[in-house]
């Protein structure tokens, strides 16, 4: 008997690399927001654009920019009582960042925490200030205590 589902009923998996890329764009398309109040259409027109988008999961890029655009606010809430210092004192990459890393730990639960925080350490050592990484990290695994409490204590070793 024939299968009756076709290739269209099946979910691809999604693809690693393209969803990094998909993080690397979004950073960029919240740092423009953050810099320039860009509208979210706006964002999402200018990235679709850009030829390398056709490596990238565009659908994931449009999840995290309008999450964060949409939820700013929140999202800030999440990370600010980690902060050292006022949330203005930070730098625009390392807010976009740590907003995205809020993001992910808040709403995409299927990004396990190890992959949200590894994800925007190696964004904060590539696009933000030296050693903004370390800052990132630090931050990213207190939030992770609350909003991944129970996927942390069942962690390995």
């Amino acid at each position: 008997m024939p299968n009756e589902t076709s290739d269209e009923q099946i979910p691809k998996p999604f693809n690693p690399w393209k969803r990094r890329r998909a993080r690397r764009l979004a950073l960029q398309a919240l740092y423009q927001w953050k810099m320039a109040d860009t509208e979210v259409s706006i964002l999402e027109k200018q990235f679709e654009e850009d030829t390398s988008h056709k490596k990238v999961d565009e659908a994931y890029f449009s999840v995290l920019v309008r999450g964060v655009i949409f939820n700013v606010d929140a999202l800030d809430a999440l990370f600010e009582p980690f902060l050292d210092r006022k949330l203005s004192q930070l730098g625009a990459v390392e807010i976009s960042v740590l907003r995205m890393v809020a993001f992910e730990m808040r709403d995409r639960l299927d990004v396990p925490y190890k992959t949200v925080i590894d994800e925007g350490v190696e964004l904060a050592r590539s696009f933000g200030a030296e050693d903004s990484f370390k800052y990132i990290n630090g931050v990213a695994d207190k939030m992770a205590d609350g909003l991944r409490k129970l996927e942390k204590q069942h962690q390995p070793g």
